[in-house]
Parts: structure tokens; sequence; C-alpha cells
């Protein structure tokens, strides 16, 4: 498929900058052609990568800056530092029109308060939140807020709820997404005032998807709705959680099936088996968190991630453009925004 757009890479953000960035680039070149780059970052740097891969480099451009935002900067800091940085640099080129997306692995509080400066919120939308799909027993959820904005009210929560449903149309070609409140329980009463309220709004507003009611975290895992909606702190804990508990049940694994001959041979046996289960559980596959809400296009890349992660943030960013998100956002809210029930829900029974 041809892809006529622009992407702003970020290409010192982080862990490995070029080495990782350029490469990623050139492998979601093969599935995105018709896409152009331009690179932010210091040219000594990027062009001897960016030479060894001629079709990437013919249409490619390098924006030359040796400033770059470090991924322990604070954010205040970060922000006060980034004039002329690669991360900023990258995300003015979506403001003004030179590209129509930007990713970075870089520093994740400076990019989401940058973007937010420089881009904008959508009409209707008061926070950016950061969303991914998360693999489940049916396939993957999305899953919002993964922490941008560590307390959120109702309202916020519901535009979420909205964001999240259209994303996992775009995203996963769902018609009509499932969407659910991250709860500790899934009695009405239970859970934060501004969780049961958003509950409120949610059963009464019409959307493009279907409030299925609270969900618990092992609904995750799953598969019980489409779109999981909860404030950044519960949502980059679970995010947490869960990539942890994967580590660790490889480990399990691995030292299961070296306990014995016995077990080294049902490794063997079970080889292709085993190599199904690590390409269905590789993070690589889930690797780009779109910041929904914003007037424009920033997909966040794991700082750690590897070629392939990179590739596929990228791939996120280019459908994403590619498949007028923002634009089906900004119609949605501007249809849901019209309904009274969206702004008025009467309180909440105390727990």
């Amino acid at each position: 498929m041809s892809y006529n757009q622009t992407i702003a890479l970020d290409a010192m953000g982080g862990d490995f900058g070029p080495d990782v960035i350029v490469p990623g680039a050139a492998q979601a070149l093969e599935k995105i052609e018709g896409t152009k780059f331009i690179f932010f970052g210091d040219e000594k740097k990027i062009a001897p990568v960016l030479a060894k891969h001629s079709k990437l480099k013919a249409v490619s451009s390098i924006v030359h800056t040796e400033k770059k935002i470090s991924s322990s900067d604070g954010i205040s800091a970060a922000i006060r530092a980034s004039k002329d940085s690669s991360m900023r640099l990258a995300i003015e080129a979506v403001k003004d029109g030179r590209a129509h997306s930007v990713v970075s692995a870089g520093n994740t509080g400076a990019l989401m308060a940058l973007s937010k400066m420089i881009l904008k919120t959508l009409p209707g939308i008061e926070r950016p939140a950061i969303a991914s799909l998360i693999p489940n027993a049916n396939g993957s959820s999305v899953v919002l807020d993964l922490g941008a904005n560590l307390e959120c009210d109702a309202q916020v929560l519901v535009q979420f709820a909205l964001l999240g449903a259209v994303y996992a149309r775009v995203v996963r070609n769902i018609q009509t997404p499932t969407v659910g409140l991250l709860n500790v329980g899934t009695e009405e009463m239970k859970g934060h005032e501004e969780v049961r309220e958003a509950a409120q709004i949610l059963s009464s507003v019409k959307f493009h998807g279907k409030y299925h009611g609270f969900v618990e975290g092992n609904d995750i895992t799953k598969g019980t709705v489409d779109v999981v909606v909860t404030d950044g702190f519960s949502g980059n804990i679970a995010l947490k959680t869960a990539e942890g508990v994967g580590k660790l049940t490889g480990q399990f694994l691995k030292d299961a099936f070296k306990s014995s001959p016995l077990a080294m041979l049902g490794y063997f046996l079970a080889s292709g088996a085993m190599k199904k289960l690590k390409s269905k559980l590789d993070p690589a596959k889930y690797n780009g968190g779109m910041f929904l809400g914003l007037d424009g296009v920033a997909v966040k890349s794991h700082g750690s991630s590897n070629i392939d992660g990179t590739e596929n943030a990228i791939l996120v960013a280019a459908d994403l453009v590619h498949n007028g998100f923002n634009k089906r956002v900004a119609a949605e809210m501007t249809e849901v925004m019209a309904q009274a029930t969206i702004t008025k829900a009467e309180s909440a029974p105390a727990a």
C-alpha cells in the first residue's frame, strides 16, 4: 500500500538512538511505500547509519542538531532546555506542516508536555492520553491512559473512553468496540467517585461503541472488552505488572526446560510451539503508544525498543495518519459533546 506522508523521527531519543531508529525506519518503509522521513539529531551520527540503507536514504532528510533531551530530565527542566532539541524540532515539524506525525523514544514526560504545548488538544478534549494495544486471550485490547495523567476526573475518563473507541475502530477495525472502566470490582457501588460518575455518563451517552461497565485487572488479559479505560497511575502500574509477569513466565519456562535432559528434549519437541508463543508475546509487536487527543499524531516508542519495535511504532503513526484518525476523533467528539448527558450526571452513590 502506498502512503503519501512524511514522518518526523527524533533520531536521538531512546537508549540506542540512530543505531536502532534508522534501521527501524528502513524496515517500516518496506510496508509503507511512498513515505518520507525527516531525521532530527546529530548528522554525524545519523548519516553513517542512513548510508547503509539506500532506499531509505533516497526518501529521507536530516535536520542537524546536537542538542537532545535526556531520559533522566524532569519535565520542567526538559521543557526549559528543549529549544533546538531533536525532540522539540520533530514535534514542531508536525505543527508547521512539514511532517504528518512524530515518533520518539525519548523522555515520555517531556514528549507529552511538549506535544501538548506545541500541537494543542483537539476540540472537546481536555487532556491527551497514552494508549497502546495489550495482548489478551482474544488478541489485544486498547488500554488508556498508560501514564500521562496520574489523576483524572469523570469528564476526562469519559473523553478517554471516546478516544479509545475511535482508536479501536481505526487500529483494530472493530465496528462497535466494547468499552470498560477499570475498577476494583464490577459492582456499581465500587470504586472512586470519579469512576462511578464516569460510568453514569457512559451509560447514557450515545457514541460509536458500547459501554460494558466496570472491569477488573484480570479482564485486561481475558479480553473482556475491546477498550479498557483508567487513569494514568493505575494504567501504568497495570502495564508494568503485565510486562513483569511476561518476563517472569519466560524465565520460569527457560528454567523448567533446563532442569533435566528429559525436559530439554521436551523443549526440542515443542520448539515450534514455543516460537509461536514467543512471537505472540513479543513486546516489539505492541510497541508504539499513541498520544490520543492531540491535534496532531505523536507516537511514543519504548526507550529500550529494538529495531522491530521501532518499526512497529512508525507503522502505528503511519496508519493513524493514513486512516484519518484525528479527523474521525474531531467529528465524533463534536457529535457526542452536543448531548446533554455528556456533561450532566447525578452524583454517584457513596461506596
